[in-house]
């Protein structure tokens, strides 16, 4: 009995899964979506703001964003926190360009029309992953109102 605890041991150590590497759309798009769930509610009006967003910063046609979204709703439901996906976005930005994406969170979050609390709640954590300054948080977010107003 202890020889096959200890065989069992040893081969989960030395099986230690990789961890997930995502391409940068595949990141950005679930951060998105991660903004669309935090309400416990998926509204089209936010999933087509998602579809906007990564149709014109992603560069991607229809059916791209269509297979992107569908990947990051998979990775979101399976991830157990931020970290992969954060972890390439800090990766490939710079600092005015994660200010940016946490513009586009609030995009997303503005999109139905209200602000919930967890909305805002999932975006200062993100803001803090990314290394966003509050100042420039606080900014990013009066931008996103005054774009969602126009």
């Amino acid at each position: 009995m202890l020889n096959h605890l200890k065989k069992l041991l040893q081969s989960a150590t030395t099986q230690v899964p990789k961890p997930l590497e995502l391409e940068f759309n595949t990141a950005l798009a679930a951060l998105l979506v991660e903004v669309m769930r935090a309400d416990g509610k998926t509204l089209a009006s936010e999933q087509d703001k998602i579809r906007d967003i990564l149709t014109s910063r992603c560069q991607l046609a229809a059916q791209q964003v269509e297979r992107l979204l569908s990947q990051a709703q998979q990775h979101v439901e399976h991830a157990i926190d931020l970290y992969a996906f954060v972890k390439q976005i800090n990766r490939q930005t710079s600092d005015i360009e994660r200010i940016e994406i946490i513009e586009l969170l609030w995009l997303v979050a503005f999109a139905d029309g209200h602000l919930d609390s967890h909305e805002d709640h999932i975006i200062r954590k993100i803001s803090g992953l990314l290394y966003v300054a509050h100042v420039d948080f606080i900014a990013a977010k009066i931008a996103a109102q005054e774009a969602m107003e126009e």
